[in-house]
């Protein structure tokens, strides 16, 4: 039996700052108290006073495996996540195959549970004629269906209108959607293309891929998950006018329909263009200030419900095309946490907020089975980070399989020392060391 008792944790868990002892016994919390003696057997580490979270839950990141390899894959990008204090993660269907049938599906959490070194789910892929395998999806050990309705990476396009209303009426599994209105953004496109040909300046994507797209598609899906009463999140959201679309009227759990904002959202604004380029041009785009200040509002007010990533890895020589050429995306499992610690030491969020929206919320949203909280008999996923250590992101220290970040150059005051994934200890001393611990994530529904 294997025991490792923290001392000295400040616990943040469900609003509450407390200095505590906890005990993990094998895979699981075993004990939470103010003082739990030491015995020989045990493992003992000193977290010196520091914050103890439960780790991160990314409801959304892409990381490449089948088929774009060359980009990521999930054991480089799960070390990396299990790095950054992101200890489960659910991944997108738009690799090559699309995962839009079981079997697919079914091939990638086989990848996964040889080599993944976070706890792991995946969404099933939905597409114009693809209901009947839709339907087969077990809600017990998928985390739900994702939709493309504005088209990105991997053409899976969900344009039907009527195939639309047949899906939402269909499952009572979540539905997680992309949102952005295909035919504005083609007849945007055309026009700059006119203009500048292939060379379009990457400043003008956040107007190509404009807040009316944005808000085009995102009305539209959830009139349609409120006419059918279907469960309905939206992922990534980046305008100030969708913001008026969602509540805080009602606890987290009567929500029929809840948001999520990405950091790159909540972190850059169109005026960073100027100096980074392709390397945050992510679909949706990233937008003005004023869309940051409002999106922030929302995350604080609770009308938007979970941080994520969108991690969406791709090569250096990639980005580096033209703009019609070069791929939306970036990569940020690594940086997410600390980067909203780093929102915490400007006085914009409480640390409590940031683990509501990144571990409790995801966590309730997908109803999760035993993660996200600091709890006896829940799942030992659980990081330890210093708030006064600072560091900063360069090459030498980027994860990543891609090699690169658009945080690159960023000094961060917080460090995340250590990562528990099912009770073992993954990530000391800046290494991730071989253990893959991740386990597949179970679904209370």
């Amino acid at each position: 039996m294997k025991r490792i008792l923290i001392k000295n944790a400040k616990i943040v868990n469900e609003g509450k700052i407390f200095e505590s002892d906890l005990l993990i016994e094998n895979q699981f919390i075993k004990e939470i108290a103010d003082s739990i003696s030491a015995k020989p057997e045990y493992k003992v580490i000193d977290a010196e006073g520091n914050f103890l979270i439960p780790g991160a839950i990314d409801d959304q990141v892409h990381f490449r495996e089948p088929g774009l390899t060359h980009k990521g894959d999930i054991a480089s990008e799960s070390k990396a996540a299990v790095a950054g204090g992101i200890t489960s993660f659910i991944e997108q269907p738009n690799t090559v195959p699309n995962a839009v049938t079981q079997e697919l599906l079914e091939q990638k959490y086989q990848i996964a549970a040889e080599t993944s070194h976070a706890n792991y789910s995946f969404m099933m892929g939905g597409t114009n004629d693809n209901l009947e395998e839709i339907l087969k999806t077990n809600p017990r050990n998928v985390a739900g269906i994702k939709l493309f309705l504005g088209s990105s990476t991997g053409n899976m396009l969900v344009d039907n209108e009527e195939v639309l209303e047949k899906i939402f009426s269909s499952t009572k599994m979540l539905i997680a959607v992309h949102c952005e209105d295909e035919t504005t953004i083609r007849n945007n496109v055309e026009l700059y293309k006119e203009k500048y040909g292939d060379d379009i300046p990457v400043k003008y994507h956040h107007l190509i891929r404009s807040e009316e797209a944005c808000y085009l598609s995102s009305s539209k899906a959830i009139a349609l998950a409120k006419k059918t009463g279907a469960r309905l999140h939206v992922f990534h959201l980046s305008t100030a006018k969708e913001m008026d679309l969602f509540t805080n009227k009602i606890p987290l759990e009567e929500k029929q329909i809840t948001a999520e904002v990405c950091i790159h959202h909540l972190w850059f604004t169109d005026a960073d263009y100027e100096t980074k380029g392709n390397f945050i041009k992510w679909n949706p785009a990233v937008k003005t200030e004023a869309d940051r200040t409002a999106l922030w509002q929302a995350l604080l007010d609770d009308r938007i419900d979970v941080i994520a990533t969108d991690h969406a890895p791709h090569t250096l020589e990639e980005k580096k095309q033209v703009y019609t050429k070069a791929p939306s995306g970036g990569p940020l499992v690594q940086h997410a946490v600390v980067a909203m610690f780093e929102a915490y030491h400007q006085g914009k969020i409480s640390v409590e907020k940031i683990i509501e929206k990144m571990a409790h919320n995801p966590a309730k949203i997908f109803k999760i089975e035993k993660r996200g909280f600091i709890k006896e008999g829940y799942y030992a996923d659980l990081v330890l980070i210093n708030p006064a250590m600072p560091w900063n992101v360069k090459k030498e220290n980027i994860l990543y399989k891609c090699g690169w970040s658009p945080l690159e150059g960023t000094n961060f005051k917080s460090r995340i020392t250590h990562t528990f994934v099912n009770g073992e200890l993954v990530y000391q001393n800046s290494k991730v060391n071989d253990t893959r611990a991740g386990m597949r994530l179970l679904f209370n529904r």
